[in-house]
């Protein structure tokens, strides 16, 4: 599949959750990533403030590829689309919503999942042709905020709640119009046994089968 948005929606409707591995160096990079994916997971991202990022998404890419869409996250420059695409990458995720960097990967194929706040920068990232939203920080707002959005936001476009989701808070998010949710370090962080994080992996993806 060549689609970039119907490989997102392929992917999303298996698993509407995307892996936040801040911090993953690459001795990691395969131990979690398997973990992940094993538990269901379909979408992961390596922040690029990670230790040779790049190199842990090519590793990824190379082993679970297949099965999950890997890319990066705190992508904040045009030139690190490129780098992403170059490391195999296909998924680009943001803090932010720059409509340079949407355009830049809806424009070479990639998967764009901008971060948004305000409706002004929702509808900025849709007319720059995102194909989900993130809305970040989540623990900086409540789900009434999104259900005001989401009555304006189009119907057909995927959002995620992203920052301090646990398994116990999907529910009154999804009741907002959440369609999935970006997990931190809730789910990973620096030095968690592939062990644990399999585990907790497994914990979500039940909620949220339970919750949609």
């Amino acid at each position: 599949m060549t689609d970039p948005a119907a490989q997102f929606a392929q992917r999303f409707a298996a698993c509407p959750l995307v892996a936040i591995l801040r911090g993953l160096t690459p001795d990691e990079a395969l131990p979690v990533a398997g973990a992940l994916v094993d538990a269901g997971f379909t979408l992961i991202e390596v922040p690029l403030n990670s230790p040779d990022p790049f190199t842990s998404i090519e590793k990824i890419v190379k082993a679970y590829g297949d099965r999950a869409i890997i890319g990066a996250g705190t992508v904040l420059r045009t030139t690190q689309v490129t780098d992403v695409a170059n490391a195999g990458g296909t998924l680009i995720v943001s803090p932010n919503t720059d409509t340079a960097v949407i355009e830049a990967s809806v424009a070479a194929g990639l998967i764009s999942l901008p971060g948004y706040f305000t409706p002004s920068e929702g509808f900025a990232a849709v007319a720059a042709g995102a194909h989900g939203l993130k809305l970040f920080p989540a623990d900086g707002t409540t789900p009434a905020m999104l259900k005001a959005q989401r009555a304006v936001l189009p119907r057909d476009l995927p959002v995620l709640a992203v920052g301090g989701i646990t398994p116990d808070t999907m529910a009154q998010w999804v009741a907002a119009g959440a369609n999935g949710f970006g997990l931190g370090s809730n789910l990973y962080r620096v030095g968690k046994p592939a062990a644990e994080i399999a585990t907790d992996a497994q914990r979500f993806v039940t909620a949220v089968k339970a919750v949609l």
